[in-house]
């Protein structure tokens, strides 16, 4: 028996010892002399049926469940409930051993039911709290005791419960909190688990000199989410923790009963988004938990991430493909992998090798597929067009394939806003991987366990490689010129961690999709979802703000260069095709897209023609076939790159 077990066990032996108890604690209470013999004498007979039917209420009310270091309300009125069911069954009990066949009276009593209720309810939340309490006297203790940093806390009054709870339980470690300053003036005056409330965030400065005039240094500023807000100023927060010299660290995930506290510093880019949006943890949990998952290029910035959320929602096995044996080896390593419960393990391979990726699809099985590997540098894929068209199209066409040959239930294709009247090679591979997806989904429709095959749309994510805001923050560090290619360029941007739950949560619901229209027509259900991703940025202002939050003003320490557009680049994005029907599906976050494609011959006759100019290295007929395949492309006269014919696999889908 692991520990885990064995502290569950018991708690159900406690929980039973306890009822015993409070009812021979009634008994004693409410009768003496005759009466209490009397009943005593039959306890033998009723109290062992009693405990038992006691511990499956304990179990239906989930008792055994939560821990008791983090005993509260919730778990007390679970007690309650508990408690309040044995006793409406003392009270049937009675009246039935008042029928003459038994007793002819009342066994128990109105009173004495009522009695054994409340003392029930003691014996059963009281050590729950008592030991909480012990828990946390104890933590207060450490906390004093050890060589903690001495910190201040920045967020509204319940953000901030929450990290003291979490510092309390020992989730958060290092860290002895000494006050809190809060942007809420009803918040001034208060005390929050013991901490007081110091001030707002314009008394940071005035507040820390006090600390150090009582021989006392702050070392560390905590923010919590609502430190981040709009209407919280967080910019001018970040710039005067950088005068003060101060490392501000921000809460990045508050977890579930608040338990799961992560810290991580403060970077600029996390003040560059707007809120984001309310993930349903449960309804992924119910899509994810218990599922065999497959990810392409799971070594790269969404698909590391979708590895984590996979992990973290409950899949039962994951396996990573990657072409990268660094990126492998480096997601391979990642402490959320390596200490979850899941089975993970990791292959090399690259999508565009059809035979390999057969090979690792049938004998992994899985249930859902994240395809996310692919190309996506716009520059990079209009010089090395061919690489785009083997890896973007065809890498996907392989997957997708082998997907449906190894029995998948869902294939999601990570594609881009980017593939929308595309004008790049970038832009018209992501829409024609799309495209066979669709055609592919359309075939299989109305077929029983036929596999789902569904495209997520979204723009850029911030952090990842290539991104824009890292690229801006190392030419601060080094003094400028920022460098942007127009001064109206905008773009649309999100966290990878919203882009993996929004891809997650798209996914769920075309889980849920292809049961409800299994019937339908395939103009009725949903094959392109789209991240809403709120007002586009306009790339100069988020150089303007990025320099300012560094502490530096634009144009005199610092200067922007405008470079001009490079080939395939637009100045706007767009998320849906103006033909595409779209629509709300309820969801939060994710709007959908019906399809409009061809069907599977034609596609299948364009795929060869592309095959036939990768050969031949003839990029004016590849983007002849993207022509006639998506009617928005248009072909540009740049001057073909030179491209060594290759030996292409069979690339067509069987």
């Amino acid at each position: 028996m692991n520990r885990q077990s064995l502290k569950k066990a018991l708690i159900v032996v406690h929980d039973l010892g306890m009822t015993a108890a409070a009812v021979v604690a009634t008994f004693y209470v409410r009768f003496e002399g005759g009466l209490l013999n009397e009943r005593l004498s039959h306890l033998p007979l009723f109290l062992p049926p009693f405990v038992l039917y006691a511990g499956v209420v304990y179990w239906i009310f989930h008792l055994y469940r939560s821990k008791w270091r983090f005993a509260s309300l919730p778990d007390l009125f679970n007690i309650f409930r508990a408690s309040t069911v044995l006793a409406l069954t003392l009270l049937v009990v009675d009246y039935v051993l008042l029928s003459p066949q038994f007793f002819g009276f009342f066994f128990f009593g109105k009173i004495t039911i009522a009695l054994y209720w409340l003392i029930q309810m003691f014996l059963l939340g009281g050590p729950r709290l008592a030991f909480r309490y012990v828990k946390y006297a104890r933590s207060r203790q450490t906390i004093q005791r050890d060589s903690n940093t001495p910190t201040l806390l920045l967020g509204r009054g319940s953000d901030v419960e929450v990290v003291l709870r979490a510092i309390e339980t020992g989730t958060v470690k290092k860290m002895r909190p000494k006050g809190i300053l809060s942007y809420r003036s009803d918040d001034l005056g208060q005390s929050i688990r013991g901490v007081p409330v110091l001030g707002t965030f314009t008394d940071i400065e005035q507040v820390i000199q006090d600390f150090q005039e009582r021989g006392e240094a702050i070392r560390r500023l905590v923010a919590t989410p609502g430190a981040l807000a709009p209407e919280a100023n967080p910019d001018m927060l970040l710039a005067r923790a950088r005068r003060l010299g101060l490392p501000l660290v921000r809460v990045t995930s508050l977890g579930e009963g608040m338990r799961d506290a992560e810290l991580a510093p403060l970077e600029i880019e996390d003040l560059l988004l707007r809120p984001t949006v309310q993930i349903d943890r449960q309804r992924l949990e119910n899509f994810i938990r218990g599922k065999r998952v497959l990810v392409t290029g799971g070594g790269g910035s969404i698909g590391s991430e979708i590895c984590g959320r996979v992990v973290a929602f409950g899949a039962s096995d994951l396996m990573i493909v990657e072409s990268s044996e660094p990126s492998l080896h480096h997601i391979l390593e990642n402490p959320t992998l390596l200490s979850s419960d899941t089975n993970v393990d990791g292959v090399i391979a690259d999508v565009r090798d059809r035979e390999r990726v057969r090979e690792v699809m049938n004998a992994f099985r899985p249930d859902v597929v994240f395809h996310a590997a692919a190309l996506k540098h716009v520059p990079y894929l209009e010089k090395n067009w061919t690489e785009g068209i083997k890896t973007n199209v065809f890498g996907s066409v392989n997957v997708a394939d082998a997907a449906v040959e190894a029995g998948a239930n869902q294939v999601v294709v990570i594609s881009t806003d980017k593939a929308i009247d595309p004008v790049s090679m970038l832009g018209a591979t992501k829409r024609f991987a799309e495209m066979y997806g669709q055609a592919l989904d359309a075939e299989f429709m109305g077929r029983n366990g036929a596999t789902r095959i569904i495209a997520v749309r979204f723009g850029n994510v911030l952090g990842s490689v290539g991104s824009v805001v890292p690229k801006f923050k190392a030419q601060i560090a080094r003094g400028g010129p920022i460098t942007v290619t127009h001064p109206d360029m905008v773009r649309y941007f999100m966290t990878t961690r919203e882009a993996a739950d929004l891809v997650l949560t798209s996914a769920s619901h075309a889980d849920q999709g292809s049961i409800r229209m299994q019937t339908t027509n395939s103009d009725e259900r949903a094959s392109v979802y789209v991240l809403k991703m709120g007002q586009p940025v306009r790339i100069y202002e988020l150089a303007e703000r990025m320099i300012r939050l560094a502490g530096y003003e634009p144009g005199e320490d610092i200067e922007i260069s405008v470079t001009g557009t490079r080939p395939g680049e637009r100045l706007h994005e767009i998320l849906f095709a103006r033909e595409e029907p779209r629509t709300e599906i309820g969801i939060d976050g994710v709007m959908a897209a019906k399809p409009i494609f061809a069907d599977r011959t034609k596609v299948d006759q364009w795929l060869d023609a592309l095959d036939r100019a990768l050969k031949a290295g003839d990029r004016a007929a590849a983007e002849k076939v993207f022509e006639d395949a998506i009617p928005e492309f248009k072909r540009r006269s740049a001057p073909p790159q030179p491209a060594a014919p290759v030996q292409q696999a069979r690339l067509a889908s069987n």
